[in-house]
């Protein structure tokens, strides 16, 4: 095929910091300023992550320099690249590694990554699909893949998602269901009972009956705990887990303690397993997107995605960071 006409600039939206502090600003950028990489892309699509939020907000932490163009999700064409890995007219994916955080990532309408951090689009999906999986779907893949890796089986009984009606909990909610698991969802907000259910959620439990757990030692109830939380619910999941259950912990926004004993570790053989979908090695990355498109039902995100322009992210950002923003958020980057 023909090599595509190279653009000369693109838009990208910057975090700029300043004396005035740090903002998010739309510039028109010249190609030369992409960082260095392989691979360049045509953006098709991001999406909007809680992380992604912190990083819009001007909150700390997140961005390792500025200035910066967040966004640690992206899928799109492939217009060179310089190693034997992909082709100009490619699809790939590109999430983590640390796109968007140290080096430019997804709110531009053109990247470069590494083709070593790249996957290819799963054959019969769209690039929108794969954003509305996104980190957070990823991140959900895992955590299942963990459970089964320890020996959780739907015929052991309920399993439990914390954080159920953000990205990675609806998604987690959606693959545990599917896969035959009886799910029970927590969540602080109970007129998302509904959403649950449709998402495949057997029970629906407010979050503060997990948190009102204060032994070091509960009722065992779950066979394997998805967690998107930390902190107190982590400790409670982890103390009412069955003996040699499995949790998978994969967030922190209830906080980055862990107010915990080591009794479920030691006297139920309880595992406690992290994910970490920023620097999962290739080949499990590669087998969780293909997991996803085969096992994630077609167009059950559809009613739980929502997509936006890029030129809504700063406001988007400040609606995920106040709690007020469910399921996906897919950004479109190409018009």
């Amino acid at each position: 095929m023909t090599n595509p006409v190279l653009p000369e600039s693109f838009r990208a939206l910057r975090m700029v910091k300043d004396d005035a502090g740090v903002r998010p600003e739309f510039q028109v950028l010249p190609t030369s300023a992409l960082p260095e990489a392989d691979t360049l892309i045509r953006v098709h699509f991001s999406s909007l992550n809680y992380k992604d939020g912190l990083a819009v907000g001007g909150r700390p932490g997140i961005l390792k320099t500025y200035p910066m163009t967040p966004g640690i999700d992206l899928v799109g064409e492939v217009l060179t690249c310089a190693t034997a890995a992909f082709k100009p007219g490619d699809i790939v994916i590109a999430t983590g590694w640390g796109l968007g955080e140290r080096h430019d990532g997804g709110f531009a309408e053109l990247a470069r990554v590494n083709a070593e951090h790249l996957v290819p689009l799963p054959a019969g999906r769209t690039t929108e699909w794969a954003m509305s999986v996104g980190t957070a779907g990823l991140t959900a893949m895992l955590a299942l893949m963990a459970l089964e890796d320890h020996g959780v089986k739907p015929d052991q009984g309920e399993v439990l998602v914390t954080g159920a009606a953000g990205g990675v909990g609806s998604t987690a909610v959606s693959l545990l269901a599917t896969a035959g698991f009886n799910v029970t969802a927590s969540t602080g907000r109970p007129d998302e009972a509904e959403y649950l259910r449709h998402l495949g959620a057997g029970q629906i439990i407010h979050r503060d009956e997990l948190t009102a757990l204060k032994r070091p030692l509960e009722k065992e109830r779950w066979a394997g705990v998805i967690d998107n939380v930390g902190s107190t619910t982590l400790a409670a999941a982890l103390a009412s887990t069955r003996t040699h259950g499995t949790v998978a912990a994969c967030g922190n926004a209830g906080g980055v303690d862990l107010p915990a004993t080591v009794f479920p570790f030691i006297l139920r053989g309880v595992t406690l397993a992290g994910i970490d979908s920023n620097t999962c090695p290739s080949a499990r990355r590669k087998l969780a997107w293909q997991r996803l498109s085969a096992d994630l039902p077609e167009g059950k995100l559809d009613t739980v995605t929502h997509v936006h322009a890029l030129d809504d992210v700063p406001d988007l950002a400040q609606q995920i960071l106040a709690g007020h923003v469910r399921g996906r958020t897919v950004i479109r980057v190409k018009d």
